[in-house]
């Protein structure tokens, strides 16, 4: 499954900030852009991999797992 998202640097003093702007809480930075494009991916893995373990130890009747298609959306 492949999912896009758009990452965000923005260059701050002498580091990169980075983040992700479809999914709050996925942040980093770094000495370089490089180095904040590693951390970025790293910090979504974490975060879809933590997410995922919550609702699996959920006390749940039913709980239905199935893939979500969106649309791109534009934005001006």
């Amino acid at each position: 499954m492949k999912i896009e998202v758009t990452a965000v640097f923005e260059k701050r003093g002498k580091y990169y900030i980075a983040y992700v702007e479809e999914i709050p809480g996925v942040n980093t930075q770094g000495k370089t852009l490089e180095e904040a494009r590693e951390n970025l991916k790293e910090a979504l893995e974490l975060v879809i991999q933590t997410n995922r373990e919550l609702t699996r130890k959920r006390i749940a009747e039913e709980i239905i797992r199935e893939p979500l298609i969106i649309r791109e959306v534009e934005i001006c």
